[in-house]
């Protein structure tokens, strides 16, 4: 065995030379060759019991997708009939059950008691305005998108109510007057329009659906809340890859920083942990001064300070 101090002078190399002269590596991190398309709407009640979900596809395997936020316009406005008679929804108050029941069955917290004294008249307005921001700022936009979901479903505000809307995005730092001012106006509609046009050439018939494809337009729908496995082994096949290689999971002081609000459903499927284990953790992981523990419908969820 050589010494590895001795350089050999017919390789040129000091130390141990590999069996080639030349062998191909890449350092590169993966292309995002797949663009993930999320078909939703803002008062989809499964889209928000897929949120925890979908939060950790996108944290651990979002290198290998681009994500594109689609509207699909689950609700127009309420006419003379049945809105969704399949399903029993004839008038608003119809909807507050089927809340409710989504909330339980997944614990991602739902009111739902607007429905019987202050109804969302339609999913349009907030999915405009979603539009309007997105034009501008697309990783805004998703942000708005979740706190008008946190709006209507944990805190039974009307996200169709202008007044609503401008605060909210007033909060995110733009003006909230002149942005939902846009939105009602016949261009707003039109950008949301187009969605459904891409929507529809997607074939989407119900939310949330997700259809990842890769550059040879070749690709999977997932439709309804599906656990984290069903994702990965879609975007595997998408990539004809045996196997991807997770990010590890952010640091709860690091994604509570970024997302300000975390319901304790978010925080168990994001560490793989037990509804009895979550004191523990945050106990281990923040400070007291980084956050304040709240309730809300039985459910804990966890502010940044």
């Amino acid at each position: 065995m050589k010494n590895n101090m001795i350089c050999d002078v017919e390789t040129g190399v000091c130390g141990v030379a590999g069996e080639d002269e030349m062998e191909f590596i890449d350092l590169n991190k993966p292309k995002k060759t797949v663009d993930l398309y999320y078909v939703t709407d803002p008062i989809c009640s499964h889209c928000w019991a897929l949120e925890p979900v979908l939060r950790r596809f996108v944290e651990q395997y979002g290198e290998y997708f681009t994500i594109k936020t689609v509207m699909g316009g689950l609700l127009e406005k309420w006419g003379g009939g049945p809105v969704d008679p399949a399903n029993g929804i004839n008038k608003p108050s119809d909807v507050a059950g089927h809340w409710r029941e989504v909330g339980e069955q997944t614990r991602m917290p739902i009111d739902g008691t607007l429905w019987y004294d202050n109804p969302v008249h339609s999913s349009y307005p907030p999915s405009r305005v979603f539009k309007m921001i997105q034009r501008q700022d697309d990783a805004l936009a998703s942000v708005f998108l979740r706190r008008a979901r946190e709006a209507v479903f944990a805190f039974n505000q009307n996200i169709a109510d202008d007044s609503v809307l401008i605060e909210m995005v007033n909060a995110l730092g733009l003006d909230g007057a002149a942005i939902v001012r846009e939105a009602n106006l016949p261009s707003g509609q039109q950008l949301l329009n187009e969605d459904f046009t891409l929507a529809a050439s997607l074939g989407v018939r119900g939310f949330p659906t997700i259809i990842m494809v890769n550059g040879e337009n070749k690709g999977v729908k997932i439709v309804g809340a599906r656990p984290l496995a069903n994702y990965v082994t879609g975007l595997k096949q998408v990539l004809e890859l045996e196997d991807l290689q997770p990010r590890q999971q952010p640091a709860l002081s690091s994604l509570l920083e970024k997302e300000k609000l975390l319901f304790s459903k978010e925080v168990e499927v994001m560490y793989d942990m037990e509804q009895t284990d979550m004191n523990a953790l945050i106990e281990k992981e923040l400070s007291p001064n980084e956050y304040e523990s709240k309730e809300i419908l039985g459910e804990k969820y966890f502010v940044k300070k």
